[in-house]
């Protein structure tokens, strides 16, 4: 597909060709003025889709995670049929925003999700270093993976804990979609991580010194 784009197709034709989403993708401009994307994708089955990364990286969600993309866009729909189309999104629709945009699932240990939830860096990434040969990442959202182009180490996903039944693509996606409502994502249910701080993801993090960076692993917000 990039090879296409590369040689002057559009991120649309090239996402189409593939043929392995539940969607069209369609020019930007076939998004009518005034309706909301994520009404048209729920009345039309079409995408509207600009050229670059962000709606490329999109639409290779669409084909990897068909059942949880199309589950997302159910409840965006929703929540626009419940509320129409505020100058401030929701916690509803902010969750499902976020979620889109940015996440990435995990299956790990309880000790490490423990870990990773009370941005307890050392003990995630240090103590606990060996439990990541336990766990399985995959990273979901399409603007995250437009930022990891370019690797900067605060580069931080909102994390989703996943417990499909394997660790297969499939699963997780299934899983993903039966697990997804609006009452859920409204309420945050993310760990913040910081990718590059995964063990065999970023070369620079087998020195633990990389962890002790206040800027980027930051310690929890005090309970008032």
């Amino acid at each position: 597909m990039a090879q296409q784009v590369e040689a002057g197709a559009s991120c649309a034709q090239a996402l189409n060709a593939a043929a392995h989403a539940p969607v069209r993708f369609v020019p930007q401009a076939e998004l009518p003025a005034g309706v909301a994307y994520e009404q048209h994708i729920f009345d039309t089955g079409c995408v509207p889709t600009r050229d670059g990364l962000h709606d490329f990286f999109n639409g290779l969600c669409w084909m990897r995670f068909p059942a949880t993309k199309t589950r997302l866009n159910q409840l965006q729909a929703a929540q626009i049929a419940h509320s129409g189309i505020q100058p401030v999104r929701g916690p509803a629709r902010d969750g499902l925003t976020v979620f889109d945009e940015n996440a990435a699932f995990l299956q790990a240990p309880d000790a490490l999700w423990d870990a990773l939830c009370a941005k307890d860096w050392r003990r995630v990434f240090v103590a606990q270093r060996d439990l990541w040969q336990e766990a399985y990442l995959v990273l979901f959202g399409h603007a995250l993976l437009e930022k990891l182009v370019c690797p900067r180490k605060p580069i931080t996903a909102h994390v989703y804990r996943a417990q499909a039944a394997t660790n297969l693509i499939a699963d997780v996606d299934a899983w993903m979609a039966a697990d997804l409502s609006a009452e859920k994502l409204a309420s945050k249910p993310f760990a913040h991580l910081p990718v590059l701080g995964v063990p065999g993801w970023w070369s620079g993090n087998t020195d633990s010194a990389f962890y002790d960076d206040p800027s980027v692993f930051r310690a929890p917000r005090a309970v008032a």
